[in-house]
């Protein structure tokens, strides 16, 4: 494999946090040189909207500097109700004609005013089997990207690379695992799940619902009459002891559970229409992906309604990790949720 060996930093910019990583070459591979999170108040993001921008902006430079980064190059990513993912399937065509041809076509398949997106595609197939190629198709509202591109340049960072949740997700699936056969990512972030469903390492199915870990929090919080800061704490697996003397384990337990029942269920919904839509290969397994993920027992319940083989990511089973990086049992906690900023990281400024 050929590496270029200008670094970039992975930033996801998420509700709840902002994470950030860089990887450097090693071996013939990755090695993460640094880490860096900072949390967000829960009126920072709201809805996917950028409400209190010089926090966001705040959070950015203080996971860059925790990071020890050099580069200033980022690759952040978006997602929620503002970006529009579709595959479609058009004549084929020369790469210049579609150039041409993108912006008429996405018209129809995008339920936005087409002068307020930007636009970009992919083409997936191009074997011209029946005259038809299928094409990736990605817009998202000129309103969100600007919220992006001026919390990061407001901090003397250069946005280099523009990714969609999702995809970033498969980005880092793709470095650390060897699967070729159809899996499904569901990266359970605190207010959206993005769900990505590849099959040899190609995009076949995409789809964002607006729930996510905060659900958790919110429940817990309102059953114990505790702070969300305190819930947030009991969701990952705090011992309830060490928030309050008044903590019901029992009440903690009812509340995760209810939420984990209707997460699955959207996420069952999702599944079933992939599998009655689409014509690839049947799914081999789930990926459980982003901070939610380490919601205790989470993906044996998962196992238990989807009838799939489930996992939690490792976005370091392929990636060393180096001592001047963090701490090692940090970094192999919190790991589920920085599979968004490993993917982001993988990626170089001139990749398309």
């Amino acid at each position: 494999m050929f590496f270029r060996s200008k670094s970039i930093i992975g930033l996801d910019i998420g509700s709840s946090s902002v994470k950030a990583v860089e990887l450097e070459t090693a071996n013939g591979g990755y090695r993460l040189k640094g880490f860096g999170i900072a949390e967000l108040s829960s009126e920072a993001i709201v809805q996917g909207s950028f409400m209190n921008a010089p926090a966001i902006s705040e959070a950015i430079g203080e996971v860059c500097a925790s990071g020890g980064f050099k580069t200033k190059d980022v690759a952040t990513s978006v997602s929620g109700h503002s970006v529009i993912v579709k595959r479609i399937s058009l004549p084929v065509q020369s790469s210049e004609e579609l150039e041409e041809t993108i912006k008429w076509e996405a018209e129809q398949y995008i339920p936005f005013d087409i002068n307020e997106v930007n636009i970009d595609h992919q083409v997936l197939d191009d074997n011209g089997l029946d005259g038809q190629m299928d094409v990736l198709l990605v817009a998202a509202k000129k309103d969100l990207i600007h919220d992006y591109v001026s919390a990061i340049t407001e901090c003397g960072l250069n946005l280099a690379v523009l990714d969609v949740d999702g995809f970033a997700v498969g980005n880092m699936y793709l470095e650390n695992y060897d699967d070729a056969g159809a899996v499904a990512l569901v990266d359970i972030g605190a207010s959206v799940i993005n769900m990505n469903v590849m099959q040899g390492g190609i995009p076949v199915f995409n789809r964002d619902i607006t729930t996510g870990g905060n659900q958790y929090t919110e429940e817990i919080q309102k059953a114990l009459g505790i702070s969300f800061e305190e819930a947030e704490r009991i969701k990952v697996g705090g011992r309830p002891g060490e928030v309050s003397k008044e903590v019901i384990p029992q009440e903690v337990e009812e509340a995760m559970r209810d939420v984990s029942e209707t997460l699955v269920g959207e996420i069952q919904r999702s599944l079933d229409f992939y599998r009655a839509t689409a014509s690839s290969a049947p799914l081999q397994k789930l990926v459980l992906c982003g901070g939610a993920a380490r919601v205790p027992l989470l993906d044996r319940l998962f196992q238990e309604k989807i009838e799939l083989p489930v996992e939690i990511a490792d976005p370091f089973n392929q990636i060393d990790i180096a001592p001047r990086a963090g701490d090692e049992e940090v970094l192999r906690e919190l790991a589920p949720g920085l599979s968004v900023a490993v993917g982001l990281a993988l990626r170089r400024g001139d990749d398309k």
